[in-house]
């Protein structure tokens, strides 16, 4: 059974893979809800009026925050050049904004108890900046790549660092403005937030995008949405209020390994494949291996009767016939048992050649070759080792049997026409000479030897005929 049946034979049934994805869907759904149930504990059962004011903590955490947003924009960059893919030059936009604004957040901490408005803020408005950028960029998934020019033009990034800046500029007045304390600011941009996240969310689902990476994703916008609920329900310094901050940097750290992936793969989000679609392309591309290797041996075993044989007879050629000659020798050495060599040459074979070409001496040769093989045993070996000059192996055979053998072989050369392509056969005769091992030698140079010698014995006789000793 092939590789490919293999696998499908192992697929499970159909009832079982729809409990499994319905389960996994489940899953994903619960996880993706987790800071959903942290929310409500803390909304139903912990005291709001609670604080735990730390400005020091505060500062770090932005800190860190705000460079892992400006190292996570840098390697999303990195795969927007490599790919092109619009989706990901949004999310370099919208990581960048977020470091940008988000930083100001933090930098303005010791100024909560002074100005309250221009500490907070700055945070709704990163996250409002960023969601935006984010559903502009799911919006554009799967579009066409970005032209190369476009993907390095420094003043396209430079009229956004301008853009962002101005967004810092704006927040720092109506900070600083009679309507800052009103209550809708704060909430409208928190509130904008969550809408925005909330459509990614939508859109995601809406539109069935499923790949691994979209899946991240998904579970990431989620999480921000949840976190500017968080944000709304608390207050200031309150348990919701870093319950917010903890929600999102988790959003932001499951989105950042999504990029982090990304960048050590394809750097794409769009061709990175779902569980079933790597099964699917593992069992074609196993199928083709197989296939290839399947090819790959016929090849080799092509190649290896090339190289064993003579192209226009068909029999061993004479590196071939001495391996195997070799072979015999060490199993008659290691058994005992005896085998024979036969030498065979044509008779006036130039003759042929000089009377009616070349062609017509090819197919004698051809013939002469079928007719050996007609002759001798099926275990039996022919071989061309000269332009008319042959030998045939004969495995444990004496020189009685090789005789007999010898003589089968002559007298069906010389009764046979060959080459009847000319309106009658061409005739001709062999010369054989014998030789067996031990008696003759024990070497494959002296039995060699010995049978060319016969020959030239039978020649000398006046050819068509067998020498044995």
């Amino acid at each position: 059974m092939s590789t490919s049946e293999g696998i499908q034979a192992n697929e499970p049934h159909a009832a079982i893979r729809l409990v499994t994805q319905i389960y996994v869907r489940l899953l994903l759904a619960g996880f993706a809800l987790i800071p959903a149930y942290l929310i409500a504990y803390l909304f139903f059962f912990q005291d709001p009026a609670l604080h735990f004011e730390n400005h020091a903590f505060h500062e770090i955490a932005i800190a860190a925050a705000t460079l892992e947003g400006l190292f996570v924009t840098y390697v999303t960059w990195r795969c927007y050049r490599s790919s092109g893919e619009p989706l990901l030059r949004w999310m370099t936009l919208g990581f960048f904004g977020f470091a940008l604004i988000y930083a100001l957040h933090g930098a303005f901490t010791g100024l909560a108890h002074h100005n309250i408005w221009l500490f907070l803020l700055y945070g709704p408005a990163s996250r409002l900046v960023m969601s935006v950028l984010l559903l502009v960029g799911l919006l554009s998934y799967r579009q066409s790549p970005d032209p190369v020019n476009r993907r390095v033009g420094t003043r396209y990034w430079l009229a956004w660092v301008a853009a962002f800046l101005v967004v810092d500029l704006l927040v720092a007045l109506l900070a600083n403005s009679a309507i800052a304390g009103a209550l809708g600011v704060r909430l409208s941009m928190e509130g904008g937030a969550l809408v925005f996240s909330t459509l990614n969310v939508a859109t995601l689902v809406l539109r069935r995008i499923r790949s691994p990476l979209m899946l991240i994703y998904g579970i990431s916008v989620t999480w921000f949405a949840l976190s500017s609920l968080s944000f709304i329900l608390g207050r200031p310094w309150n348990h919701m209020w870093w319950l917010a901050h903890a929600i999102f940097a988790g959003g932001f750290f499951l989105l950042s390994y999504g990029v982090v992936q990304a960048f050590l793969t394809t750097r794409s989000f769009a061709t990175i494949y779902s569980q079933e679609e790597l099964s699917a392309r593992l069992a074609e591309a196993m199928a083709r291996t197989e296939s290839a290797l399947q090819e790959l041996q016929r090849t080799n075993q092509k190649l290896e009767h090339l190289a064993a044989t003579d192209p226009l007879t068909g029999a061993a050629n004479r590196r071939s016939f001495i391996e195997r000659v070799e072979a015999e020798i060490a199993r008659a050495k290691r058994d005992g048992a005896p085998f024979s060599l036969l030498s065979l040459d044509l008779d006036n074979f130039k003759w042929i050649n000089d009377s009616f070409g070349h062609q017509i001496g090819d197919k004698v040769l051809q013939g002469f070759v079928q007719t050996c093989l007609d002759a001798i045993r099926p275990y039996d070996g022919v071989a061309r080792v000269g332009g008319e000059e042959f030998m045939v192996l004969l495995p444990q055979a004496g020189l009685d049997a090789a005789l007999a053998i010898g003589e089968r072989i002559r007298l069906a050369i010389a009764s046979t026409p060959f080459a009847r392509e000319i309106g009658r056969g061409v005739s001709i005769t062999v010369s054989i000479g014998i030789s067996q091992f031990g008696k003759d030698g024990n070497t494959i140079d002296t039995i060699l030897h010995a049978a060319d010698q016969r020959l030239y014995h039978a020649k000398r006789r006046g050819r068509n005929c067998v020498i044995a000793v």
